[in-house]
């Protein structure tokens, strides 16, 4: 029995997976582990990759082909792929990312030997970009040692754990409805996993998470109404999920992508729909005075109100031009 599953997610990429798979087959252990690809059914070559990996390691390389693109973003590929997991411990990673030290799945799972009570661990990565921009650590210096839901919850999303950095525990995770539809899967799995123990951090920079025009974190388009009401669904459902601990600070969350939905490009010529939402926003958010000055005036009142105020508000001047 495997102590670790490796879990690698792809679809379509044909150009990286290779370096994934051959970063967990590089992996220095004392003990045995088996690594998952999960295909969500890519047409690009990516399977004959994976095909080629498993000739080549037939002990270790186990290929999850699926029949059909399960679809929502690689999330019940993400999900399926999890099933098959014998291991105690799961480390994950996106099929366009890849491990940089032979040591990480080692030094994670005695982290997680030595500490029973977490829940999860994860290390510094770097992060790489196609079009040439520096590489950077995702990281800080003072990064906190042990991460609790408080500090995955906040009034802006918060990201600070690379896919390709988390080892956690197997048979914790569980998928409520809302998780279910979900777009991202990340945010909502470390916070449903600190319900159950804390995360560890380890110093170690053992990863790169490459941002590449094809990744997730490219399909987040924040002007469109689908993307940003799947987010108000993910945090309501955090927020229940949580027993409303946060409800304060879940409701601002929500409350800002209630006020990008008010410039998604669905709501361009709908000025009913935008002031209902407005109004919405304003109760939900309660801003300060200014603010709600200009939301009224730019989402509320109707533009020929404005054109008619601006007309009279203008109009002494216009007389003493002409008078003068």
């Amino acid at each position: 029995m495997p102590k670790v599953s490796v879990t690698i997610l792809t679809y379509n990429q044909a150009a990286f997976i290779g370096e994934a798979i051959e970063s967990a087959v590089n992996q220095i252990t004392d003990f045995e582990y088996e690594i998952l690809v999960g295909d969500d059914y890519s047409n690009d070559g990516t399977r004959d990759i994976i095909l080629e990996y498993q000739k080549k390691y037939p002990d270790k390389v186990k290929p999850v082909f699926h029949t059909k693109n399960l679809g929502q973003n690689g999330l019940f590929n993400t999900i399926e792929t999890l099933k098959l997991a014998q291991g105690q411990y799961i480390a994950h990673m996106d099929g366009d990312d890849y491990w940089t030290d032979p040591q990480k799945l080692q030094r994670q799972a005695d982290f997680m030997d030595a500490h029973p009570t977490y829940s999860a661990c994860f290390h510094n990565a770097y992060i790489t970009y196609e079009d040439g921009t520096p590489t950077e650590e995702l990281n800080p210096p003072d990064q906190k040692p042990v991460i609790e839901a408080d500090d995955l919850i906040g009034e802006q999303e918060i990201w600070f754990m690379a896919t390709s950095a988390v080892m956690f525990r197997n048979g914790l995770m569980h998928y409520p409805d809302w998780f279910l539809k979900s777009s991202s899967g990340d945010i909502p799995r470390y916070i449903i996993l600190t319900k159950f123990g804390p995360i560890g951090y380890l110093p170690y920079i053992m990863s790169v998470y490459r941002k590449n025009t094809g990744g997730a974190s490219f399909r987040d388009y924040y002007w469109d109404e689908r993307f940003l009401r799947n987010r108000i669904m993910m945090y309501s459902g955090i927020n229940k999920e949580t027993g409303y601990k946060h409800d304060r600070t879940l409701k601002l969350n929500i409350a800002r992508y209630y006020r990008m939905l008010l410039d998604a490009k669905q709501y361009k010529d709908s000025y009913f729909r935008k002031a209902g939402l407005a109004f919405y926003y304003l109760s939900l958010k309660k801003p300060s005075f200014s603010e709600t000055r200009e939301i009224v005036r730019d989402y509320i009142l109707p533009k020929w109100i404005m054109r008619v105020y601006s007309f009279f508000a203008l109009l002494p001047h216009r007389l003493r031009g002409t008078t003068q």
